[in-house]
């Protein structure tokens, strides 16, 4: 596992918008597929993130116009940009996100999500093929190797 700090893996693109913003800008930002998320700021600070699955649940639910803050995440589970990959990757399990806005005390920098993290991260399962005999292992005394007899 690489343990960096956050800062280094951040998107620094400015998808964000404001709590008035219309849920149908909202989604239109969103088909953008460079677009995983907008975090939502209100004088700069982090008040929400609005995700393509905020917006169907919305949609499920009624076809009016409101603002983002009406279907906008919030409070908001964030990360610093100095703190590890690792630990932004245990808040985003711990608190079942996909998405993290980063941070530095009210400021928002740019945002990180789990694709953006699992290069970073150790698999937990590896999947290997083995092409060689079995390694048996023999009574005390015995080779663990197997031998040619």
């Amino acid at each position: 596992m690489i343990d960096i700090p956050i800062e280094t893996v951040t998107a620094t693109t400015a998808n964000s918008i404001e709590p008035k913003t219309p849920v149908d800008d909202a989604a239109q930002r969103l088909r953008d597929p460079d677009v995983p998320a907008l975090v939502v700021l209100e004088e700069g600070t982090v008040v929400g993130i609005v995700t393509e699955s905020d917006i169907v649940a919305f949609v499920a639910e009624t076809l009016e116009s409101h603002p983002v803050e009406t279907i906008m995440s919030a409070p908001v589970t964030t990360v610093a940009p100095s703190e590890s990959v690792t630990t932004a990757a245990r808040r985003m399990r711990d608190d079942g996100v996909t998405h993290l806005p980063v941070g530095r005390g009210e400021t928002y920098c740019g945002l990180v999500s789990a694709e953006t993290l699992a290069p970073y991260l150790s698999r937990r399962r590896l999947e290997i093929e083995w092409h060689a005999e079995p390694v048996r292992i023999g009574r005390t005394g015995e080779s663990a190797v197997p031998t040619e007899e």
